[in-house]
C-alpha cells in the first residue's frame, strides 16, 4: 500500500462486511430525507447506485475516524467528507461535521 493519499484526503478507511449493519441515525435519516435520498417511509433512493449495489452497501460497515465509532456504509457514503471508494477502502476527508 502507497502511503501518499490523494490532496485534501486525511484518511484510508477500510470497509468491512458485517452480519448486520448498524442503525442509521436520527440524524442521518433526516439529512437523507432532506436531500431526497430517502422517502417518507424510510427507503434509500440514491441516485446512481443499482438495487444489488445498494443491498451490498447496506451489508457493509467502517470505523469512521470523524464520529470514532462504527457507522453503516450507506452513512459514511453520504458524508460530506466522503470522497471516493476504492477496492474495498474509502478515502476520507476528516473534516470536522
Amino acid at each position: 500500500m502507497s502511503d501518499a493519499l490523494p490532496e485534501g484526503i486525511k484518511h484510508l478507511v477500510t470497509i468491512k462486511p458485517v452480519e448486520k449493519a448498524p442503525k442509521l441515525t436520527d440524524q442521518a435519516k433526516k439529512e437523507l430525507q432532506g436531500v431526497g435520498m430517502m422517502d417518507d417511509k424510510g427507503k434509500l433512493k440514491l441516485k446512481g447506485v443499482s438495487p444489488k449495489m445498494l443491498k451490498r452497501m447496506k451489508q457493509e460497515a467502517v470505523d469512521c475516524p470523524v464520529l470514532n465509532q462504527e457507522i453503516a456504509f450507506v452513512q459514511c457514503y453520504v458524508c460530506k467528507n466522503f470522497h471516493s471508494r476504492v477496492t474495498g477502502q474509502v478515502y476520507c476527508k476528516g473534516e470536522p461535521l
